[in-house]
């Protein structure tokens, strides 16, 4: 059951509460968005909520990275062995590459641009939404959260943070994706004989094309989960101010600046 239902009134809202989560525009800076495209191809529109395209990227990115071989050629590149580098790259997968690379970060950099001018005028018309969202399978409402332990979750395990925002679709496509990087590389096997002193059979089990993919995922879950429940406390408070404003406010009420301050 939601407390408010959409009717379509304004052109724009700024958040949307359903079963799934909080969804919210706000401003952003186009060129972290790029960033994080260009760190992993898909991030950048996760971080926008644009949970679809961004899954679809996050595994062209991982089909495309593999069958290329181009983790092992950035491995042999920072060892100085340029020749291996060269010959472990499949030229006819990397020319398929760069062009898709290159436009999901140019795509991620318009679409927050775009967000913003939405953002913007979506704030001015300053419709209300729903706040929370009753079903059969989940409760969400809108509440506030904490930042640093929405960070520190996605320390122990990517995804936790997430799940802590209640940002289900987002949680889930980072949960799958950690999950299998961290099966494929074999890492926590190799950490267990690390721990145990076996430094060769840990360095010989380590799957090291697939594990250079698990610091951008860890890094991404950190800062995704923190910034969102920055974002959310702040649609918290500024729903709670249109609140009391609408139903305990005088509508006569004004802020009169004082002569000191008109002077």
């Amino acid at each position: 059951m939601n407390n408010y239902t959409n009717d379509n009134t304004a052109r724009r809202y700024v958040a949307h509460v359903s079963i799934f989560g909080v969804t919210q525009v706000h401003l952003r800076n186009p060129y972290i968005i790029a960033w994080w495209s260009a760190a992993f191809p898909g991030f950048g529109h996760l971080l926008l909520s644009k949970s679809f395209r961004g899954f679809l990227f996050i595994i062209l990115e991982v089909i495309i990275n593999t069958q290329a071989y181009i983790n092992m050629g950035i491995i042999y590149t920072f060892v100085g062995e340029f020749d291996l580098a060269n010959q472990v790259l499949d030229t006819r997968w990397l020319i398929l590459y760069l062009p898709l690379y290159f436009f999901i970060i140019w795509d991620s950099y318009r679409t927050t641009v775009d967000l913003n001018f939405y953002y913007v005028l979506a704030d001015w018309e300053q419709h209300r939404f729903h706040t929370s969202s009753i079903g059969a399978f989940e409760i969400d409402f809108l509440d506030k959260k904490k930042p640093v332990l929405a960070a520190i979750a996605s320390v122990f395990v990517p995804g936790l943070g997430q799940l802590y925002l209640n940002r289900l679709i987002v949680a889930f496509i980072i949960l799958f994706f950690t999950i299998s990087f961290l099966y494929l590389s074999n890492f926590l096997t190799s950490l267990t004989l690390l721990f145990a002193g076996e430094l060769q059979r840990a360095n010989a089990v380590l799957h090291i094309d697939w594990f250079l993919f698990l610091p951008s995922i860890y890094g991404f879950s950190v800062f995704d989960a923190y910034i969102n429940a920055v974002e959310n406390n702040k649609l918290f408070a500024k729903e709670q101010r249109s609140f009391l404003k609408d139903n305990y406010q005088h509508p006569d009420f004004q802020i009169l600046k004082s002569q000191k301050m008109e002077q």
